[in-house]
Formats: C-alpha cells, structure tokens, sequence
C-alpha cells in the first residue's frame, strides 16, 4: 500500500532573476514523496507565481488530497488533477520514481549512463545593458552556440543594440539566437518590431505578445518575418480537442513545453503529436524546477531523439538546488553516473 506525503521547499535565486513580469528572488516547490514495500518514489511540484494556471489558494489543499487518495488509479487521479498540471507532473514523476530500480533513474537510457548529452541553449536574464552583455559573453566563452535573451523588460533599442552586437562578433553559423519575450510588446506595435529583429537572424521569438489574443496571434503568425514560438498560450488549455483548435487557429512556427506547466508528460506528449501532425516544431524547456524535476524533464526528452537545442540549462540557477549528477558541459546537459544525489537538505 502506498503512503504519501509532501514537503515544501523555497529555492533561492544565486542573483535575482528578472523578466518582463518582474524579478525573481524565490521560487516555490513542493515535494510528492511516495512509499511502499521499503521503497521510495519522489516526484516535484513547482509552480510560477503570476503564471502558473494552478498559482491558487486551493493548492496545498489539492495536494493533502492526493496524499489522501493515492490509492486511486493513476488514470483517475490525473483526471481529478487537471487543472493542477504541476501536481500531475509530480505525480507521475513520483510514481515513476517508485517503480524504477533507482528512484533518480526514471528512463534509463544512454544519458543516465553517462555517454549520451542533451544540447541546451544558454540562457541570458533580463536587466542593464552591461549585466546581459557580461552574460553573453560568458556564455559564449562557455561553449554555447545557442543563445536565448529574454527581452521586453528595459528599451527595445537598447534590447536591438545588444543583439546587433552578437551578431556583428557571430555570424547565424556561428551561434543561434533566441529570444523570448514573455508577452511583453502590444499588438499594435509587434509586427513592426518582428520586421526589425528579423534583420538580425534571429532562429525564434518566443510569445511576443500576451496570451489569450487569439485572433492577434493568428495575424501574426502568419504576416510574421521571423519564426514564433507559443509558449504561455499553451497554459490551462487542456483537451486535445482544445489543443487541436488552438493550433489549428494561430498555426505558429513552434510550440515550447514546460511539462509543469502543460500536464507533465502525458500533457506534453498530447502537444507533441499534434505539432507533429500540424508539421510545427517544438521543444522542451523546464519551468525553473529543482534538480529533482530537471532530472525527471531531462531524462524523458532524451528519449525523444530531438537534436535542436532544448531549455534545460537551469540547474545552476540557486544557491540551495539539490546535489545532482546533472552537470552542464559546454553546451550540452549530461548525467554522470559517478556522482552521487543528495536529498538530505529536503528530509
């Protein structure tokens, strides 16, 4: 018989993080911890406050009540849950964990053997011109040839500036530009900025103008010069037939997956095969979780066989992250087996 319990925990930015819907100091997660038979499955919970469709006052109150019914199929218990994606997310996390031969092994594979790597973009925060400069740089002595910026918190111009400055230093060959702009620019003006960055052989823009502006969205998409990926209008939508009828209505270039926000994996799957039956392309990224759910996303998208860059450079975001085999080289996320977890701080 299973038992479950969660935990709280606070995670602590190393540097407040900032983006055009304010700065991060914390982010909040919970942990799902599941026991039988002397084994023990953990699975994480996070949510973004001000984005997460599941950011409510009921939601310790969902998870007391998963805690409660765990005995409940699994099949049962995603459907209870669906409008609280993350808890889904942990909880087939945790469930997974449970089953495997090591609860940190959830898909073995060549990269939790240590032989196969995931490329992963670098990631460049919001803030003054000579703060994401110093990133950019930083990132590129690293080894990167993918870069993504958040832009829209301080003056496009300036935004421009820096990123006529990459590529003056980097060809397109060279290195990979993304940039994902979090809703921040007004349907009236976006097209417009669109034309200026396209000029600079951007790969993508992610989400340039605020969710739920469907019809702004579908113009967009198709007038656009450079290629748009959907990222937060794809959050609280959770039928297929809903999923269908929203890609079939905007028709973006890309769709991003952030499995705690969008129903973990089976939500995340849905996404994939209708962008792959629609011919959009897509990738996953994390939603700022813990080492416990950057495992869990990164082990699962390995087994996708996807060579474009995927956004899962976050471990080394806090100061109080969970050890972890996961370790970033160059521009690629790898698992090494020799290294050991420790959960001790969440106990």
């Amino acid at each position: 018989m299973i038992k479950a319990s969660y935990k709280k925990y606070i995670l602590n930015f190393k540097r407040p993080s900032g983006t055009s819907r304010g700065v991060l100091h914390t982010k909040e997660t919970w942990f799902l911890i599941l026991e039988e038979n002397s084994k023990t499955g953990i699975g994480e919970c996070g949510i973004l406050r001000g984005l997460s469709i599941d950011d409510r006052p009921d939601y310790e109150e969902k998870l007391q009540w998963l805690c409660e019914n765990i005995q409940l199929e699994k099949a049962v218990l995603l459907e209870e849950l669906e409008e609280f994606p993350s808890i889904q997310f942990g909880l087939e996390m945790a469930l997974q964990s449970l089953k495997a031969e090591n609860k940190f092994e959830l898909f073995p594979s060549e990269f939790t053997k240590g032989s196969g790597k995931i490329p992963i973009n670098g990631l460049i925060w919001m803030g003054e011109k000579s703060f994401m400069k110093s990133q950019i740089v930083e990132k590129i002595e690293h080894g990167f040839s993918c870069i993504k910026l958040k832009i829209g918190a301080i003056d496009f111009e300036t935004e421009l500036a820096l990123l006529s400055y990459i590529r003056k230093e980097f060809s397109a060959e060279q290195i990979e530009l993304r940039v994902d702009a979090n809703g921040a620019f007004h349907h009236s003006e976006a097209l417009e900025k669109l034309k200026k960055l396209s000029k600079l052989n951007l790969h993508s823009i992610e989400q340039p103008i605020r969710q739920g502006q469907f019809l702004e969205m579908q113009k967009l998409c198709k007038q656009t010069p450079l290629p748009i990926a959907l990222d937060e209008e794809l959050i609280g939508v959770f039928s297929v037939t809903k999923k269908e009828e929203l890609l079939q209505t905007i028709q973006p270039q890309y769709i991003i997956l952030k499995p705690s926000l969008v129903g973990g994996f089976q939500g995340t799957q849905e996404w994939i095969n209708l962008a792959e039956k629609h011919n959009i392309g897509w990738w996953i990224t994390s939603a700022l979780e813990s080492n416990i759910g950057l495992n869990a996303i990164a082990q699962w998208t390995f087994m996708k066989n996807t060579t474009m860059p995927q956004g899962l450079g976050t471990g080394s975001l806090f100061t109080n992250n969970i050890p972890s085999p996961l370790e970033v080289k160059k521009e690629f996320l790898t698992y090494n087996p020799t290294k050991s977890w420790d959960t001790s701080i969440i106990k």
